[in-house]
């Protein structure tokens, strides 16, 4: 049977600062980011199988990426824990805001490679990852490729 590739969109507000970056990005600031992740593997052949004819339920992926991407990353703020930007988050944290420190500069780029290994995680073994697309803006994308790693 024929291996397809399927994908799911998604959305979510977050808030993030560049720490020494030398434009605008350096100031706190947010995007409407949208995320597509698309899954290959072939679909369900057995007939007794609810899912029969699915490579994945659509809303088996959606809890993954809720629960891994969506409802840590929504509404919150971003910093790379390694630099002083640990101050600011301090204080956002203590004043009731949603923060998260992360290993890594928080741009498009690396936060598809972060999303990549939480969903490979917690996909089944017969479904693999095939690629990300991070949208910040309209026009500025970063994607991630299991090809590419």
């Amino acid at each position: 049977m024929s291996r397809i590739r399927i994908t799911k969109q998604f959305s979510f507000e977050t808030g993030h600062a560049l720490y020494g970056y030398d434009g605008k990005c350096k100031n706190v600031h947010g995007h409407s980011y949208k995320l597509s992740v698309t899954v290959i593997g072939k679909p369900i052949n057995d007939a007794s199988n609810a899912k029969f004819g699915m490579v994945i339920d659509f809303s088996d992926l959606k809890t993954i990426v809720k629960d891994e991407i969506v409802d840590v990353f929504d509404h919150a703020t971003v910093f790379n824990k390694n630099t002083p930007h640990v101050e600011l988050a301090k204080e956002l944290k203590d004043r009731g805001h949603s923060v998260l420190l992360v290993d890594y500069q928080p741009t498009s780029e690396m936060m598809v490679i972060d999303f990549a290994e939480k969903i490979k995680k917690h996909l089944p073994e017969t479904i693999q990852l095939h690629s990300l697309k991070l949208q910040e803006t309209d026009t500025s994308f970063a994607e991630w490729y299991a090809s590419d790693n």
